[in-house]
């Protein structure tokens, strides 16, 4: 793996705990299929939550929010539709597109931001 991958992975990682820390219940991390992969997939109650995790190290590139652009936004509602089609379809409260963002500062600890509703 390189450097960049470990440096997605870490995050994911970080995503996770943060989920799980809010209550949430990790089902799926790195779920991947022809049209691509999604990072996580959870459960916030009854609803089923897509997540996708961009991790940046502080300095001056954009902040992993702005990664998601409406493009990325399409493709993943796609990649949750065949994830439900593999996986039983809809759960009663629904599906839900959010964003973990990680950014690690150069000293001290990691920062990671949950945006819910995002697509």
């Amino acid at each position: 793996m390189n450097a960049r991958g470990a440096l997605g992975r870490y995050g994911e990682g970080l995503a996770a705990r943060a989920l799980a820390g809010s209550g949430m219940t990790v089902v799926e991390r790195n779920w991947r299929c022809r049209s691509g992969e999604i990072d996580i997939v959870a459960r916030d109650g009854d609803a089923l939550v897509v997540c996708e995790v961009k991790t940046r190290r502080e300095g001056p590139f954009e902040h992993p929010m702005a990664a998601v652009t409406p493009v990325k936004a399409d493709r993943l509602r796609r990649l949750a539709e065949r994830w439900l089609a593999v996986n039983g379809g809809a759960p009663p409260g629904g599906v839900r597109i959010d964003l973990i963002g990680v950014v690690l500062p150069r000293r001290g600890a990691p920062r990671v931001e949950h945006v819910r509703g995002v697509a």
